[in-house]
């Protein structure tokens, strides 16, 4: 079986390359982080296709190629300390500690964030903590950071999460209504789009 995991892992990381990824951290996370560990065990025939799976609380893990474009927008070296909202079942949250030197992810869903540290901690990604709180509110008390990564879609990139931005860093949200919109990168003051995404709504206290 373990064999037959790193196949489809390998798989899936010749398919990113086609698609374009090429940061060498995103793709030798990828190739690493063991997708099938975060999906319900009946799901796991299905971890690594290209499509979107439930996780409980009304939310999804994204499919790979989400995964690894919003963690190559950040241009990870290895040295970053990053910020991800909406840790779901902490897939994401793993392949960036692969890529960064810290990971602080906040998540919204109690059940979630305890099931992400779990798992987390049971595959050793030491470098990672998980917090459950309002993500729009960020981790003021881990700031600056060098990459922020927002998983789900907010109608505005929250304030909070600016003012955590460090004055080199960057910032990786979908930004759009209705589940629907554009995946936008915050970058020594420009703002570019990346891809057009679908997320679940960003919820916050403020909501």
């Amino acid at each position: 079986m373990a064999g037959d995991e790193r196949a489809r892992r390998s798989d899936m990381v010749d398919s990113l390359r086609r698609g374009g990824i090429s940061n060498r951290y995103v793709l030798e996370a990828m190739a690493e982080v063991p997708r099938q560990r975060f999906v319900d065990p009946e799901l796991v025939p299905e971890a690594y296709t290209d499509q979107p799976l439930p996780i409980g609380s009304g939310q999804t893990i994204s499919v790979p190629w989400i995964v690894a474009l919003m963690a190559e927008a950040l241009d990870p070296s290895g040295t970053e300390n990053v910020l991800e909202i909406g840790t779901g079942s902490g897939y994401a949250a793993a392949v960036l500690a692969r890529c960064c030197r810290r990971v602080t992810s906040v998540e919204r869903h109690a059940d979630l964030a305890e099931g992400a540290r779990r798992t987390l901690a049971e595959l050793d990604y030491d470098n990672v903590e998980v917090r459950h709180g309002d993500g729009a509110r960020g981790a003021p008390d881990r700031a600056p950071f060098d990459g922020i990564s927002v998983t789900a879609m907010a109608e505005e990139i929250p304030q909070p999460l600016l003012e955590q931005l460090g004055p080199d860093g960057t910032l990786v949200c979908p930004v759009g209504h209705g589940g629907l919109g554009d995946l936008v990168r915050l970058r020594h003051g420009r703002r570019e789009t990346l891809s057009s995404v679908g997320f679940v709504p960003l919820v916050t206290d403020e909501s």
